[in-house]
């Protein structure tokens, strides 16, 4: 394994990595600290509620159109745009939060904050491919790039919010937010200047790969089967919004609100553990064998979550189901790389990332009620039936190698038959 990780880190160098890293922390304190922000600020949940919604419904919504602009115009001018856009968004939002501005002004300009996300996460994982493949990477290889990419998604969304609640425990959520604002300036921009935002896209078409499409056919067309991956991608965010809202609600119940963030950070770190691991496993399991043994392990290990009653029981289940998340996330990443043409990379990652975004919004939005309503188990039953839903979805579509050219050798159906060429396409 860490002659795995030797060679995938290789092609990237020592800086993206930290770029990287540094510039998609930012993203993953202003979900929670908004809220934070205006909860404090305006006394009103309800209003906390709204502005947070409307940051990820804009990043829902504006995250694959980034994406598809870096695919057609590299991703070193909207990176660049993005990010100082993006930081001057969220420092606006801290100075209206903090200045008790209305409602009707805190909402648009916390969609701003949203839709002007850079799309770090997502664009480092196209870049990094690219490069791995661009230096003669063979599949191990990339999948460790997958697996790594994965596990600093997990770490920067377990430190993210940790280091919003200790600011506003020290200081004000506010400062969390401003601080978050500055990181992104600089990192974010540093990611967009590095040399390897000029990386080509990655193209190794095997000797029965078809002759290169050209220009629009490439842009425009995906295999069907991407739109699956993208459906168990908001399933995956329903998953953590439901367990969110779920855990939130029992350690409520139990008097002992304050270990909910622990709770869910235990879960953050098992699954990054488990993801840096993947890249021991032989070439031999596929990615198939892996997505639907991923799913299965979501529905068995999150049925706990129903029959959970106490403390220690819920950090024992709830870090427990950690270890089948990251597998899950990382084989869709790692199939949809296989199923997409090269030249519509960044925004299929970019859609998946929203897809979690989304799913988690709309899932923590509709569990939250069922907790009030229901008691820790209503909400946990959303999150076992989005399992389910994933396991449904990871044994009736079929995986299919792609070429890298823009036009599949075979793709990913939803039918389960494996077809070719234009056929394969939605």
């Amino acid at each position: 394994m860490l002659r795995t990780y030797r060679d995938t880190l290789a092609p990237l160098g020592p800086a993206l990595p930290v770029l990287s890293f540094l510039g998609r922390l930012p993203t993953a304190m202003c979900q929670l600290g908004s809220v934070l922000l205006v909860a404090e600020t305006s006394g009103s949940l309800a209003t906390a509620g709204l502005a947070g919604g409307a940051l990820a419904a804009g990043q829902t919504v504006a995250g694959p159109l980034l994406g598809r602009l870096a695919d057609r115009r590299g991703q070193r001018g909207p990176v660049l745009a993005a990010s100082l856009a993006n930081a001057v968004a969220v420092a606006a939002l801290v100075l209206a939060a903090v200045a008790h501005a209305p409602t009707g002004l805190l909402v648009p300009l916390a969609l701003l904050a949203g839709a002007t996300v850079p799309q770090i996460g997502p664009l480092a994982r196209t870049r990094s491919v690219a490069l791995a493949r661009r230096a003669g990477a063979d599949d191990r290889t990339v999948g460790a790039v997958l697996s790594f990419e994965g596990t600093l998604d997990e770490v920067s969304f377990v430190l993210g919010p940790a280091l919003v609640g200790l600011a506003a425990a020290l200081a004000h959520p506010g400062a969390a937010l401003l601080g978050a604002s500055l990181l992104l300036a600089l990192c974010g921009s540093a990611f967009a200047l590095h040399p390897t935002a000029r990386a080509p896209a990655p193209a190794a078409p095997g000797p029965d790969a078809p002759a290169t499409r050209t220009g629009a056919a490439e842009r425009t067309r995906l295999p069907g089967s991407a739109y699956a991956l993208r459906a168990t991608m908001v399933l995956q965010g329903a998953m953590f919004g439901a367990s969110q809202a779920g855990i939130t609600a029992l350690t409520a119940g139990l008097g002992a609100p304050a270990q909910a963030g622990l709770v869910y950070a235990a879960m953050g770190v098992m699954s990054a553990a488990v993801g840096l691991s993947l890249a021991a496993l032989p070439a031999r399991i596929g990615l198939t064998l892996r997505w639907r043994t991923a799913t299965a392990g979501l529905v068995l290990l999150s049925l706990p979550l129903l029959a959970v009653d106490s403390l220690t029981g819920l950090y024992a289940v709830v870090t427990v189901l950690g270890a089948a998340y990251a597998p899950h996330l990382i084989t869709v990443f790692a199939l949809t790389e296989r199923a997409v043409p090269a030249g519509r990379l960044a925004e299929s990652m970019a859609f998946l990332t929203s897809g979690i975004v989304g799913g988690q919004a709309l899932a923590l939005a509709l569990s939250g009620r069922l907790a009030e309503r229901h008691g820790a188990p209503a909400a946990f039953a959303v999150a076992v039936g989005a399992a389910v839903a994933c396991a449904a979805l990871s044994w009736t579509v079929r995986t299919v190698r792609t070429g890298r050219t823009g036009e599949p050798r075979g793709a990913l159906t939803p039918d389960g038959a494996a077809r070719s060429g234009s056929a394969a396409r939605g």
